[in-house]
């Protein structure tokens, strides 16, 4: 059952957040003219990569490593290019990628997880030339609902659907990589899509949830543009008030920029820091919407035709 417009004001409904101050004039200034300098980007790739050799040697070294330029610039960007600040969560990165393995992630290794078809790397782009990973979440049930389920006969058609949470983390984590391996040159963001027809509370799993907060924020910091939440039913609900503390732990200014007559919901959630301003836009939207707004006949993913 599609989302009724009367359940919709609950839905997205917000405590008042108070504003923290920015910088000030004089800081703002400063750190543009950091950014706005490719010579002054080495030197702090280079004090951050010292800083991680000096303090933190017993990180790994390679791709996804203490040394890895390219990883310590997206996270010097992220953090506006305070260096403390950058090297704080790219030793938790750091560790994650190492700890996690997801240099050894392999098609092979998720291919069990994979075949159940409850998210995927779509073949095209988006009409915007982001790569779009699309998760059906009525092809995820959570472990903890098939072993606690009141009904085993029911559960027992799900079985082939339920996996080990850390086995959907890794699926998860190697379909990131292979999006982000899809980027167009020029192109930074990938486009998340949450289909959500036909969820129901046996496909609620708010620690895997978690997990992908987690990932885009800790991990993968500003890889993802916009999130799309097609056809949420009503019972979605509980799920999305669970979720929201979730995402402002992330933020500390929410608002609703957007509210149209057809019941078509966009939300920008920004975290505000000190060096740091990023946005995240939430839509939640009609498979149609998908259809006409975010790619061509040709394009569309196969589960979006009619």
């Amino acid at each position: 059952m599609a989302i009724r417009a009367h359940a919709l004001p609950h839905l997205f409904t917000f405590p008042t957040v108070a504003r923290k101050p920015l910088l000030t004039k004089l800081g703002f200034s400063l750190r543009n003219s950091v950014s706005d300098s490719t010579e002054a980007r080495k030197k702090l790739v280079l004090e951050v990569k010292e800083k991680l050799q000096r303090d933190h040697s017993n990180l790994p070294v390679g791709k996804n490593g203490r040394d890895d330029e390219e990883m310590i610039y997206w996270f010097l960007k992220d953090r506006k290019f305070a260096v403390d600040e950058a090297t704080t969560k790219l030793v938790k990165a750091i560790k994650w990628h190492h700890e996690f393995k997801v240099s050894e992630l392999s098609e092979e290794s998720v291919k069990r997880v994979a075949e159940t078809g409850k998210a995927y790397v779509h073949d095209f782009l988006d009409v915007s030339g982001r790569p779009v990973l699309v998760v059906v979440a009525s092809k995820h049930i959570p472990s903890t609902f098939f072993y606690g389920s009141a009904d085993f006969e029911e559960s027992e058609m799900h079985i082939g659907q339920v996996h080990d949470p850390i086995q959907n983390e890794k699926l998860c984590a190697f379909l990131i990589e292979r999006a982000l391996g899809k980027l167009p040159p020029g192109k930074e963001e990938i486009l998340g899509i949450f289909d959500l027809r036909g969820f129901g509370p046996e496909n609620a799993d708010l620690k895997f949830l978690t997990f992908i907060f987690d990932a885009f924020y800790c991990y993968y910091p500003r890889r993802l543009g916009q999130v799309l939440f097609v056809d949420a039913p009503f019972v979605f609900q509980p799920i999305w008030q669970l979720a929201k503390p979730l995402l402002k732990s992330y933020a500390s200014l929410v608002r609703l920029p957007l509210l149209s007559i057809c019941a078509d919901f966009c939300m920008s959630y920004y975290h505000v820091g000190l060096h740091n301003i990023s946005v995240l836009k939430v839509r939640f939207c009609s498979a149609e919407t998908v259809k006409s707004e975010y790619f061509t006949e040709e394009t569309l993913p196969a589960g979006f035709r009619d």
